[in-house]
């Protein structure tokens, strides 16, 4: 695992991600594209239109209902396979990059988020991020990232939102419940 940066040089802020991974670019593309392996490690079943990640293409993301009912729609922004794909995921922008390492494969994943979000997505693409790469992260694994990154992201862009609602009690951020 390595640590969430923050990053402030956009027009929105970002958290990177990165990992290495044993496999060459085009496992971890598949990983990446193919609905069945997403459901694996991403956090909620993704959709695209006619199955093809092409440019312009529709996605849908569906939360299963132990975490939360809803679903999210997005749009294939760049698609260059096995090296790169971005698209929105919501309100947010979500890009893969995938360079050979070592044998193996280095992923960076940038989410361009809400200010209030950061910590919160940072603790979640870690949790994510080591599924893919087949670790076993513990069912509150996400939590002491989040403490970590919202202690870290907070003076620089402001108070960090906490998990979901049905997780988190009666908390709404976690300035306000420190």
């Amino acid at each position: 695992m390595t640590d969430a940066i923050l990053l402030t040089d956009g027009a929105r802020p970002a958290v990177r991600l990165e990992r290495d991974l044993p496999d060459p670019p085009l496992v971890v593309w598949q990983a990446i594209t193919d609905r069945a392996e997403l459901r694996a490690w991403f956090p909620c079943d993704v959709i695209v239109e006619d199955g093809a990640w092409r440019v312009g293409a529709s996605i849908t993301f569906r939360f299963s209902p132990e975490d939360a009912e809803i679903a999210l729609t997005g749009e294939v922004l760049a698609v260059d396979e096995p090296k790169y794909l971005a698209y929105t995921w919501g309100d947010e922008r979500l890009r893969f990059e995938l360079s050979p390492q070592n044998g193996g494969t280095r992923l960076v994943l940038i989410n361009e988020l809400a200010p209030d979000a950061a910590a919160r997505n940072a603790a979640g693409w870690d949790t994510c991020l080591d599924q893919l790469a087949g670790l076993a992260p513990a069912p509150e694994a996400w939590r002491p990232r989040f403490e970590v990154y919202s202690a870290e992201f907070e003076p620089v862009i402001g108070p960090q939102q906490g998990p979901p609602l049905e997780d988190r009690g009666d908390e709404t951020s976690v300035s306000e419940s420190a």
